[in-house]
This record gives structure tokens, sequence and C-alpha cells, in this order.
């Protein structure tokens, strides 16, 4: 069997026992912890966090300054923009420890977390759904939504490649860029 191939620059410290696929790039000063699964072709930027028992699908970009803590997973293509941040127990304290009561929260494929976003623990964010940069998540997001502002409210509708999607009355809308049709109803998004 072909050995795993990646690149991590010489200051990042990688764990025994992390799996990493083939093609995965890791920067400077990352920490990349015991048990944590990051997935084939993954950029990890300057000081990035994954913890423990962390699953990344393929593709995934972390920019600089994430931690991604237990608890959090993400499926392919996520990209995790600068100094995001994820929670993973509702009422923290230092003197109590809740380690026991982390709550999970998963990235879809192919969704997008803006710079200095925050996502409160125990949620979803919908497959290709956009958080805007600076918002705080607090509840699940759908597939395909935008959501801005503290707290996150959803604010429009997004398409693969990112951009904003104007439904008809008939509730069909095209990406400008691919020229995907996308239809909605009754509050949901879904491609031709």
């Amino acid at each position: 069997m072909e050995p795993t191939i990646y690149f991590a620059h010489e200051t990042a410290v990688i764990d025994e026992g992390c799996e990493i696929g083939g093609g995965t790039k890791i920067w400077h000063f990352s920490h990349l912890m015991t048990g944590c699964k990051v997935g084939r072709d993954c950029n990890i930027g300057q000081n990035v966090v994954i913890s423990p028992d962390v699953v990344l699908g393929n593709g995934v970009k972390i920019q600089n300054n994430v931690s991604v803590y237990t608890g959090v997973s993400c499926e392919d293509d996520v990209f995790l923009g600068p100094g995001c941040v994820f929670t993973n127990v509702i009422n923290p304290r230092s003197a109590v420890s809740r380690k026991h009561e982390f709550m999970p929260t998963k990235v879809c494929k192919g969704a997008s977390v803006g710079a200095n976003a925050t996502v409160l623990c125990g949620h979803v964010i919908g497959e290709y759904a956009m958080i805007g940069a600076g918002a705080v998540v607090t509840k699940d997001v759908p597939a395909y939504a935008l959501v801005l502002g503290n707290p996150a409210r959803q604010a429009g509708w997004v398409s693969v490649y990112g951009h904003r999607l104007d439904f008809d009355e008939a509730g069909i809308a095209v990406c400008p860029e691919s020229k995907e049709a996308y239809f909605l109803k009754d509050g949901v998004v879904c491609k031709k």
C-alpha cells in the first residue's frame, strides 16, 4: 500500500493517531490533535487547531486562526473563513468540567462560514449555506441559505457558486455564473 503523502510545515504539530489524507497542506503553527480525521486535498491555514475526534471531509479549506473543537464535523468542500469560531458547550465554566456535554455541530457539503463568524454548538449548517462575516449562528441553517447578523437571520438564498438567487413568481432562479436552475418550494431550495 502506498503511503499517504501530505505537506506539513516544520512548525506544525501533528499528534500521533491523526488520519490525514493525501494532498492536504498544513501550514505554520497549526496543531492537529490525536484522533482527528482530515480528508484529501484539504488546506489547513496558519495557527489552526483541530481538536480530538474532529472529522473533516475532502477539499475542506480552513483559513488562519480557526479552532475546530471536538464535536464539529465538516463534510466535503467546506470553507471556514479566518477567525471563525465554533463552540461545543452551551454553558461553559472554568471550574465545571462539561466534556461529557459536548454538543455536535455539523457543517454540510459546500457550506461557507465567513470571517469572524461564531457558530454555537448543537446546530446543522445545510449544504451550500453561506454564513456572513461576523454572523452569530444560534439555530440550524437551511441548505443554500444566506444568513447575516447577530443573531444570524436569513437574508436570502445562494447558489452552489455562492451567488444570490432571485426567485421569480414560479419559484425558479438561475445562478448567473453556472446557469444552473434552482427551485424554491415551501421554504426549501433544490437544484433542478
